[in-house]
């Protein structure tokens, strides 16, 4: 058995909204999204509600940039906090929006009772490419880590790595650099993207300790349940697909059914794999689908204890 640094498991990851009863024991998180329209609003509830029942450890919920979907955010964190009882984190993000509206939201998640926020960039968006960047108010997501904590409303906040290179990097040193300063800004806890090799975690566990970097460190793991997600997946993160995954997404990519089967089976070895090896949180990217988080959940009951 591999000894992973002790500190990337998370045993306090959501200051004291997390549960003393999970602290040192594997535990699991899912993370949904916001509808991006009214319409969809009551459907997307209805699935997170779902995903909340299964009561995990915490739930995130990602930030609608758009002025007109990122109310979204709270509304969904608040329903399941109040309903359900689970911990929430609030995703961020910040490059597209200027001072005010960023601390009109800051101060609404403090006002509804969130006390974890997710500390993001966000994508930039096309309008945007050709700007001025020195006449942004937020260029990285360091920016929203310093406002936050210069407003004292004392939350726990988390922040975004990559165990192989943010897609921007020139290089992982330069990387594993600014996630320290990311860290000493304020950041409580950092939430890996998607990978595909949990090699790739560990080996990146140990040089962001060498680093210095001593914060928690929960590995996000991609169900991938349909092949359209592949390149998706590869776009978003930059991820290595193992010789392993790409067998069998060729092998059961055209068949639906199995193609589901398969990768919920690949990312249930990769979260028992982490477990294995003393990593005891575990966060799922579970997008909207309650049958996914479901059917992970079953497949580690014992583990988990559930």
């Amino acid at each position: 058995m591999r000894t992973i640094p002790s500190s990337s498991q998370a045993t306090n990851l959501l200051g004291t909204t997390l549960s003393e009863s999970i602290r040192g024991k594997p535990s699991l998180s899912f993370e949904v999204f916001p509808p991006k329209t009214e319409d969809s609003f009551e459907t997307v509830r209805a699935a997170t509600e779902a995903i909340a029942a299964l009561k995990p450890a915490y739930m995130s919920v990602t930030y609608g940039a758009g002025g007109g979907t990122s109310k979204y955010t709270l509304e969904i964190a608040k329903n399941i906090k109040q309903e359900f009882g689970v911990p929430m984190l609030a995703h961020l993000t910040c490059v597209s929006s200027d001072k005010e509206t960023v601390k009109q939201r800051i101060e609404d998640m403090h006002k509804a009772g969130i006390q974890n926020i997710m500390a993001l960039r966000g994508d930039i968006p096309e309008s945007m490419m050709n700007d001025d960047r020195s006449k942004w108010d937020y260029r990285y997501a360091i920016d929203l880590i310093r406002e936050i904590k210069s407003l004292h409303y004392d939350f726990c906040i988390g922040a975004a790595c990559y165990p192989e290179i943010h897609p921007e990097s020139e290089n992982q040193k330069d990387d594993i650099k600014r996630l320290k300063e990311k860290v000493d800004a304020g950041c409580d806890f950092l939430t890996t993207q998607m990978f595909f090799d949990n090699n790739l975690l560990y080996n990146f566990l140990y040089k962001i300790r060498e680093a210095g970097i001593t914060v928690p460190v929960i590995p996000g793991i991609m169900p991938i349940t349909n092949a359209n997600q592949v390149e998706r997946a590869i776009k978003l993160s930059g991820s290595f697909m193992p010789q392993r995954f790409k067998s069998l997404v060729d092998k059961f990519g055209s068949d639906p059914l199995a193609m589901k089967q398969a990768g919920i089976a690949y990312a249930t070895d990769q979260i028992i794999d982490l477990y294995a090896n003393n990593i005891t949180n575990v966060h799922v990217y579970s997008m909207n689908k309650p049958d996914v988080a479901e059917k992970i959940q079953s497949n580690l009951s014992d583990i988990l204890g559930k």
